[in-house]
């Protein structure tokens, strides 16, 4: 039997290396070790994963990549802990990048919606100016409405 799902590697080491979903719904979760653990998302699943890592020096390493879980033969972009790998609507590098898009997660959350639903050009839109130095647009629930119209119109 074919594995569907699409592993990602979570570690926590205190003031060192942190991995983590921010947002998504796990199918399973495997417990490694009290620092380490295996979830796997089922394909269509949107999930946030951030990866963070410092050193004696401060923070050598802030990542958050929001991606889409893909059913195996799909185009997927690679990613290092994300196996086999994941199609990507947002990525960032660099702390100041990485809390404005955490910080554009919790908005979403504070207009009651998951993240995981929202929009997939809401994400790429979000990367576009994120990258570009720009603030993006707030998403809004009538924005999510006719997003949600368009997920029932298509094939």
């Amino acid at each position: 039997m074919t594995d569907t799902l699409t592993h990602v590697e979570l570690l926590w080491l205190e003031d060192r290396v942190e991995r983590w979903i921010r947002f998504g719904a796990p199918a399973q979760e495997e417990i490694i070790d009290r620092r380490r653990r295996i979830v796997a998302f089922a394909p269509g699943t949107v999930f946030a994963f951030v990866r963070w890592a410092s050193n004696d020096h401060g923070t050598v390493v802030s990542r958050l990549d929001i991606l889409r879980a893909q059913p195996p033969g799909a185009a997927i972009t690679t990613l290092p802990y994300v196996r086999p790998g994941a199609e990507s609507l947002l990525r960032v590098f660099g702390w100041t990048r990485t809390q404005v898009v955490l910080q554009v997660i919790n908005d979403v959350e504070q207009l009651g919606l998951d993240p995981a639903a929202v929009a997939d050009d809401y994400w790429r839109h979000v990367h576009n100016r994120v990258v570009a130095g720009q603030s993006p647009r707030p998403y809004s629930r009538s924005r999510h409405g006719a997003w949600l119209l368009r997920q029932r119109l298509a094939p």
